[in-house]
């Protein structure tokens, strides 16, 4: 007996702009507590992807695993939902796909 297995991986990397960020070590501070509040509300892999050492810009990529490819795209759709309404950054680019 055979049995279909579904499985969804939704990788998506954004470009934020911190327009208030004074220092590398404000960003960092702003970006880390960005990243630590999504870790856990949505249970996601996510991290600092690029741009580390530009002072007023900061990439950041997460990944999130599901059976059902709407819920990615509702659970992706919620992660930058919530950045857009953190009024610390604002998005420069987003780039996600379904795999």
């Amino acid at each position: 007996m055979h049995i279909e297995r579904k499985m969804f991986a939704g990788i998506c990397r954004l470009g934020l702009i911190l327009p208030e960020g004074n220092s590398l070590k404000e960003k960092r501070n702003i970006v880390k507590s960005i990243i630590e509040r999504l870790r856990h509300r949505f249970n996601i892999s996510i991290a600092e992807v690029e741009r580390h050492d530009a002072l007023r810009r900061a990439g950041i990529g997460f990944a999130v695993v599901s059976n059902e490819k709407s819920h990615l795209e509702k659970l992706i759709h919620s992660v930058v939902n919530h950045i857009e309404l953190d009024g610390r950054v604002e998005i420069e680019f987003i780039e996600q796909e379904i795999l």
